[in-house]
């Protein structure tokens, strides 16, 4: 096959040996199937922003760390420089995030290096050594359906644990290899605790699981892990081998408005009480 471009400075550079095939296209990268190192990897070729599909960035770009106040307020401005810096934050996000969740003990691919904007790491095969194929792409029984949706709750958890939110989690983003599911695709990978969307984004990837996995095993459909999940994370509770429940009760107590505003006006008048007093 023609080597793309992009791949070329990798060849020369001795980080590629070979580029044996394309592996899919997508609406953020095209993925090629490449030896390195002797081993058969997979090289990740990131799109130009203007040609990807993606257009709703801002809401998973909030609360990522800017290298210095040059690159703030490049991005802030929107220039050319500031596009390209933004540009680089999407592609690093997904490289953290990989190290950081196989640190973690996480099933996503080993990642090896990034280069001029192309992420190489771990072909994830299938127990033949193929390349694995999708959830999307598989029929379930129901006892595979649970015991996956099991597996991957696991996975949300530890990943939240870790402080990151996949933030787009389908079973278009998830491989099955011989050990079971491995999530994929995370440029969008959110900060947990520094993201206003976080919470939001969590029980969104949880729900999307028990819409898949509900279709195999419709019980699934009535579990509420994120809210459950999430209530954990906030009270501190959260950890990689908690017991969940699947199962969440919303507070019907009032929030008591006229307290709390008692409260405010006497906060007030103690403030006032102080600074006037001390001035006489």
């Amino acid at each position: 096959m023609k080597t793309p471009k992009t791949l070329l400075p990798l060849l020369a550079d001795g980080l590629i040996d070979e580029v044996l095939r394309p592996l899919k296209s997508g609406k953020e990268a095209s993925v090629y199937v490449v030896v390195s190192e002797g081993e058969v990897r997979c090289a990740k070729v990131y799109k130009e922003s203007n040609k990807r599909g993606f257009h709703t960035q801002a809401q998973y770009q909030e609360g990522r760390k800017t290298r210095n106040s040059r690159q703030g307020r490049a991005l802030q401005k929107n220039s050319k420089f500031g596009r390209q810096q933004q540009e680089e934050l999407w592609q690093n996000a997904e490289v953290d995030a990989l190290y950081k969740l196989a640190a973690a003990g996480v099933r996503v691919p080993q990642p090896y290096n990034f280069v001029s904007g192309v992420l190489l790491m771990e072909l994830v095969t299938d127990a033949e050594g193929n390349a694995a194929p999708r959830l999307n792409d598989l029929e379930l029984t129901a006892d595979q359906a649970i015991a996956y949706h099991s597996h991957l709750i696991r996975e949300v958890v530890k990943m939240l644990c870790a402080g990151i939110i996949h933030g787009d989690l389908s079973e278009y983003n998830i491989l099955l290899d011989g050990d079971g599911p491995v999530i994929i695709d995370l440029p969008q990978a959110v900060d947990a605790a520094a993201n206003n969307n976080a919470q939001r984004m969590l029980e969104r990837d949880v729900a999307n699981l028990a819409d898949y996995f509900g279709r195999f095993a419709p019980a699934l459909l009535a579990t509420r892990y994120g809210k459950e999940i999430w209530k954990l994370y906030e009270s501190g509770n959260l950890h990689p081998d908690v017991v969940l429940t699947g199962q969440f009760k919303d507070s019907d107590k009032r929030a008591d408005v006229n307290s709390i505003m008692r409260e405010i006006e006497d906060a007030r008048q103690e403030a006032l009480l102080r600074r006037f007093g001390s001035e006489n």
